[in-house]
């Protein structure tokens, strides 16, 4: 079997898994997010942390909810990273330095899991576990209970009230991702992924001298950080270790961990606001631009440019042997059109045009499918944008799912799409224009500028992946990237849960003839386009001096 179809066929098997999972897990959340009984598990946490959970929200109560949240979650991660050397089960590992310790916490508690450290060399098992994949959990938690939020502004009427941040964020980890993570990680060790507590030990000598592994947690880790769309590994390879990712089946998994419930996201929306043909219609949207992409990573990576292409089946260069070309190309589109960040080759090895694609899979937003919860309301916000752009080509008011789309919505809308490409811009030229910053790059030219765009575009989509080839373990970058990542994950959070409350409190307006459809073909084309037309508008220069000029050089 030759390695362009061994491609085609995990492609075509992945899409029949998560065809097989998404009615199922997409009826299932719907009924988490619907339900008024709380579990008994979760009377008891309500009852730990103060929290009525049948107390309705208004957007502002609910924002302060998420941000103090993680802002106690940030505080808590820093502590426990400072304090590690004092803690049992830090094998004998120091505390971490407390600008690193700062970029650590503000990583994992944005869904970033942006890593300037090797996970091997600097992590305990305390932090690991108790403090790593703990927000694992609850900053998905949180992106999920956010996209809600902003579904039920489009299904509820005359009123201001989303539901209660608490309820959403304990149902969201106790009902859906801790069930889900036990069993993806029961399938991880059964098919070799580590998990233990041992220490450090010896595994051979090499070269004249040996070689430590230290075990850890790894495979429940894993699992969270897939089905999460976290991204931070255990071992600084990543998914590229054997230990985190064993086989091709395991790497195959991993993907559709990782898509899975943005995917079965749009399910649980179209149920909820009573048109599962709109959720359809989202879907449509997400999957043209994934599958899109994924061909044109193949493409590039599989394009013969030399003997030594040639002789190896395609652009070898970074990837493991284990999943070769086709495994990951899949890999890399998957992890940066959501939030995943996580990593089976390094994407600084892909070819020029190749790496600009995983550039451009996060520039556009995340959101096909984007991570869990981020993906689903920054589609819907470009949805209404979509909405906004076709209202004015018809000289008609743009109306999404009964909802008017007005100035201040627009505004919302507006403010929403522009953070990101901000913070990605701003702070990738200041690092380019200041003295030291560029000292960390690996390469000059095109490539060099890659990597900085890349670390930027990386914290601010809160993706988390690196492009290698950059020491970003530097006061500025550690600094500059952690603000990167906390304005990047919560100012875009206040403007959808602002549109939300607004949305909310209209009125619903009934369908005429004029309406335009939303759950048709015609709407996911004009959809499509839009993202597209919107990033690469803003975007191309960029990219025009990094991954463009090396490919086309």
């Amino acid at each position: 079997m030759g390695p362009v179809l061994a491609g085609v066929l995990q492609l075509l098997a992945l899409i029949g898994a998560l065809a097989l999972a998404y009615v199922p897990l997409g009826n299932y959340m719907a009924k988490v997010y619907s339900s008024e009984k709380h579990w008994r598990v979760e009377k008891w946490i309500y009852k730990g942390i103060g929290a009525n959970p049948d107390t309705e929200m208004r957007w502002a109560s609910y924002l302060r909810g998420v941000l103090a949240f993680s802002a106690a979650g940030v505080l808590f991660l820093y502590l426990l990273q400072r304090l590690q050397g004092s803690l049992p089960g830090s094998l004998g590992f120091s505390s971490i330095e407390p600008a690193q310790a700062f970029n650590t916490a503000a990583s994992f508690v944005s869904n970033t899991n942006w890593q300037s450290y090797y996970g091997e060399q600097a992590m305990g098992h305390v932090v690991q576990t108790a403090g790593l994949a703990v927000q694992n959990f609850v900053s998905a938690a949180v992106g999920i209970a956010v996209a809600v939020a902003l579904v039920r502004g489009f299904a509820r009427s005359r009123t201001g009230e989303l539901g209660n941040f608490w309820a959403d964020l304990v149902r969201g980890t106790v009902r859906v991702l801790v069930p889900a993570a036990v069993i993806a990680a029961v399938v991880l060790v059964a098919c070799g992924a580590l998990q233990n507590f041992s220490g450090i030990h010896e595994v051979g000598q090499f070269m004249g001298g040996s070689q430590q592994w230290n075990g850890g947690a790894v495979a429940s880790q894993e699992a969270i950080k897939e089905l999460g769309t976290n991204g931070g590994g255990y071992f600084n390879a990543n998914s590229a270790h054997p230990f985190e990712n064993p086989t091709p089946f395991t790497n195959l998994f991993e993907i559709f961990l990782i898509l899975v419930i943005p995917l079965a996201l749009t399910r649980t929306f179209g149920i909820m606001v009573g048109s599962v043909k709109q959720g359809y219609a989202i879907l449509a949207t997400m999957v043209t631009i994934w599958v899109g992409f994924v061909a044109l990573m193949m493409w590039t990576e599989f394009a013969h440019h030399g003997p030594a292409l040639e002789a190896a089946g395609g652009a070898m260069e970074g990837k493991e042997a284990r999943f070769g070309v086709g495994a990951s190309a899949l890999f890399g589109v998957s992890t940066t059109l959501t939030s995943t960040g996580a990593v089976d080759s390094f994407h600084s090895s892909f070819t020029g045009l190749g790496g600009g694609i995983t550039m451009l899979g996060m520039m556009l937003g995340e959101i096909a499918p984007g991570g869990t919860g981020s993906g689903l309301y920054g589609m819907l916000i470009m949805a209404i944008i979509a909405v906004f752009i076709a209202g004015l080509m018809v000289g008609r008011t743009p109306e999404y799912l009964g909802k008017k789309i007005g100035a201040r919505e627009m505004k919302l809308a507006a403010c929403y799409i522009l953070v990101t490409p901000a913070l990605v811009l701003i702070f990738t030229a200041a690092s380019m224009a200041l003295r030291t910053p560029p000292n960390s790059m690996l390469n000059s030219g095109a490539h060099g500028f890659s990597e900085v765009l890349y670390a930027f575009t990386s914290a601010s989509n809160n993706n988390g992946s690196a492009f290698a080839g950059l020491n970003a373990n530097t006061d500025w970058f550690n600094t500059t990237t952690g603000l990167a990542m906390l304005l990047g994950r919560f100012v875009p959070m206040v403007f959808v849960l602002a549109l939300a409350g607004s949305l909310a409190e209209q009125k619903p307006v009934p369908a005429t003839a004029g309406t335009l459809r939303t759950e048709k073909p015609l709407f996911t084309g004009l959809l499509v386009g839009a993202i597209l037309i919107i990033t690469g508008l803003t975007y191309f220069p960029a990219l025009a001096l990094g991954p463009l000029a090396e490919g086309l050089a």
